[in-house]
């Protein structure tokens, strides 16, 4: 299992890039960052920093969408940073939330998030694609390498990543959840003719540390990470509206928890302590992230890759950035190789 780090590119940008160096030291072999103009720095020129400043990562973002830039300009933008750097980056994609809700826009359809991974991906290794009807290419590239990783939740969705994505990200820890969605992938990839082993699996979540597992520990580790419920819920609240509350092609494991969810402001999104996800109960903190001493994240980790995760991206956004970090170098990451 790889490890990855994930961080939002609060300013200064120097922060970011000193937290990925010190991932990469700690054995992580990806960074990645939120991409949500509005809210956050522009992720490609710390990327790009990061690039410069690290020796083995590869970077990413987790994730960018097909709406708030054009396709032509994420592929360009990738493949120069792969030009510079060695074919060290990954498009995280997905059908964007905070980036076009902040922004005033709806989220992307599927057809059109489809449509943009192809393209997206073709321009940036060198080959020919259309885009809004024009057919283009990027002359320039040589040698391109990008995979494209899909985040999704819903059985659309979910198809649609294992028909063509190079990777699959889940956003939530949960393990019943992981091995639902993780064979919804795997079966329309082999449905679609691919290998369904070639789609990496990527589970994205955040880790708290902690020293032990007393009650005031894991309460404190709890309220670091109650955020996440609530992030989570807004693709989840999308999901029940189109499908219901109870339905076949939805987990109730999924959607249940969030009944006493009442709206969603974007300038608290991905911080602890966000006053709207005091709805998020407790059991899916710990359902959906991994808390406790280091043991408990081991052992929830191995879990996971049982299920087929090939990778575990750390949200790292709370009181401990630094010293997640290490735990997870000095004790997870050489406990799970």
């Amino acid at each position: 299992m790889d490890f990855g780090l994930v961080l939002q590119t609060d300013p200064p940008a120097s922060d970011v890039v000193e937290l990925m160096r010190r991932a990469e030291r700690n054995g992580f072999t990806h960074g990645w960052t939120f991409d949500s103009a509005v809210l956050w720095q522009e992720p490609f020129v710390i990327h790009s920093r990061i690039l410069d400043h690290t020796e083995r990562l590869t970077v990413g973002t987790m994730v960018t969408n097909p709406g708030t830039r054009t396709w032509e300009v994420t592929a360009s933008t990738f493949a120069t940073l792969n030009s510079m750097y060695g074919n060290r980056t990954v498009c995280g994609i997905g059908r964007g939330d905070s980036a076009m809700r902040v922004a005033g826009r709806p989220p992307n359809t599927l057809a059109r998030l489809g449509e943009a991974i192809t393209a997206i991906r073709d321009l940036a290794e060198g080959r020919e694609a259309t885009v809004d009807g024009t057919a283009l290419r990027l002359p320039w590239v040589e040698d391109g390498r990008l995979p494209v990783w899909m985040a999704a939740y819903g059985p659309k969705a979910l198809a649609m990543a294992g028909e063509l994505a190079d990777g699959f990200i889940l956003q939530l820890a949960d393990v019943y959840l992981t091995e639902w969605m993780v064979k919804a992938v795997r079966a329309a990839a082999a449905a679609a003719g691919r290998d369904p082993a070639a789609v990496t699996v990527c589970v994205a979540a955040p880790a708290y540390v902690t020293a032990d597992d007393s009650p005031d520990a894991l309460a404190h580790a709890r309220e670091q990470c109650r955020w996440f419920g609530g992030m989570v819920g807004n693709h989840v609240a999308d999901l029940v509206g189109r499908y219901g509350e109870h339905s076949a092609l939805v987990p109730d494991e999924l959607t249940a928890y969030i009944k006493q969810r009442h709206g969603y402001d974007y300038a608290h999104h991905g911080r602890s302590g966000n006053p709207d996800t005091a709805f998020v109960p407790d059991d899916i903190v710990d359902r959906f992230c991994l808390i406790g001493p280091p043991q408990a994240h081991v052992a929830k980790l191995k879990a996971l890759r049982d299920l087929g995760v090939d990778h575990f991206a750390v949200y790292d956004m709370h009181d401990a950035k630094e010293s997640t970090i290490d735990a997870y170098g000095e004790q997870v990451i050489p406990a799970m190789s």
